[in-house]
């Protein structure tokens, strides 16, 4: 049974270089993944807050969004009847981050969106590509040409070394901002570019053909500062940097207000702004920015040694009684060397320094309601 399963399971263009790496494989988003390598889960996570960590991400979803009328900004305007943010004033060469709403105000999906001059270009998650472009079909055929780019890899450069690892191979990459983004030859390859990631730490993510991609991981990987990194420390770096999981800390049934993301919509979309609402549950959605949501993300800090996973219930005392939210990621911070997480807790209780209890094994433990990202990110602006 478990073989058959593993044989459904997809892989990436690096399948082979994580085996032949000693990656533990695992099933993830209906690819065969490599949660770790033989360094361990701790050691890759500091070596990427210290060095320079490679990610393989290629099973995310690439999506061009091209104007059938050669006008960038009708794409850009199809696009923002599916997401809150003001996509017509990405300069050429930028990207940004944004949700997929739906009817309710919830969120079907994160990605990010760059102008590439003559089209977006989108990356989406695993889990929700296939939806995502069936949403874009459905919505924007008429205005846009969606080209999935299937035959891509994307691999991500993290951590304080990336620039000078990436500079070796594309002169352009240390005039890079973060959230830049663009046409970029790698090695002598044609790639795409941003300087972003999804660490905490400055980086890069390259899209590369899918046919030249283990060439460009193996000559990043020659370089002893280096390091192949599994999901597993991408998970704990991400929840470090107070980053939302899709799925996990946001679904169909968070709006970008409850999950603290109001810093990823621009005014523009907002009520009283050149282009206010427009998109899927805008009602809900700016009432709460107007008014504000009855529950709000928060990053949380165990007073004790013992992480907090997802799912544990959060309380308002130590008494218990009725639950007053739950914990949506949580774990050991590597960086830290202490536990940390996020959850949902009512707006009356989001403040800083709240102390509030999560149910571990039985136990009430005691948390406290904290800033995030819980380790101070590293990002070149």
């Amino acid at each position: 049974m478990l073989a058959n399963n593993q044989d459904s399971l997809k892989r990436t263009p690096l399948h082979s270089l994580h085996v032949s790496l000693g990656g533990k494989m695992v099933p993830f988003a209906g690819y065969d993944m490599p949660v770790q390598y033989p360094a361990g889960v701790l050691k890759e996570h500091l070596h990427t807050r210290a060095s320079a960590g490679l990610f393989d991400v290629s099973h995310m979803g690439q999506i061009a969004l091209r104007p059938k009328s050669g006008k960038l900004e009708d794409a850009a305007r199809a696009l923002e009847r599916l997401v809150p943010q003001d996509i017509v004033a990405i300069a050429a060469g930028r990207q940004r981050y944004a949700q997929f709403t739906n009817d309710d105000g919830g969120i079907l999906d994160d990605l990010m969106v760059a102008n590439f001059g003559d089209h977006l270009f989108l990356v989406v998650n695993a889990a929700c590509k296939d939806a995502d472009e069936a949403h874009m079909r459905a919505h924007l055929a008429d205005d846009c040409i969606i080209d999935s780019l299937e035959g891509r890899a994307l691999i991500a450069l993290q951590g304080p070394k990336a620039e000078t690892v990436l500079a070796k191979f594309c002169a352009e990459a240390p005039a890079m901002k973060f959230m830049d983004a663009g046409p970029h030859e790698v090695a002598g390859i044609k790639c795409f570019v941003s300087r972003s990631g999804y660490t905490g730490e400055d980086g890069f993510e390259i899209s590369v053909p899918a046919a030249d991609a283990e060439h460009l991981a193996k000559m990043l990987l020659d370089n002893p500062d280096v390091l192949p990194i599994g999901l597993g420390a991408r998970d704990s770096l991400r929840l470090e940097a107070g980053l939302c999981l899709y799925g996990h800390d946001i679904d169909t049934t968070t709006t970008p207000v409850e999950a603290a993301l109001e810093w990823s919509v621009q005014k523009s979309r907002r009520s009283g702004g050149m282009r206010a609402g427009g998109f899927p549950g805008a009602e809900k959605i700016l009432a709460h920015f107007d008014g504000g949501a009855s529950r709000r993300r928060v990053g949380l800090l165990a007073l004790g040694r013992a992480p907090v996973r997802e799912g544990a219930l959060l309380f308002a005392d130590s008494a218990g009684g009725e639950p007053i939210g739950q914990v949506t990621s949580g774990g050991f911070g590597p960086s830290l060397s202490a536990p940390v997480a996020m959850g949902y807790v009512p707006a009356s209780l989001a403040a800083l320094g709240t102390k509030l209890f999560a149910e571990v094994r039985g136990q009430l433990l005691p948390l406290t309601v904290a800033a995030m990202p819980f380790v101070k990110n590293t990002y070149k602006r």
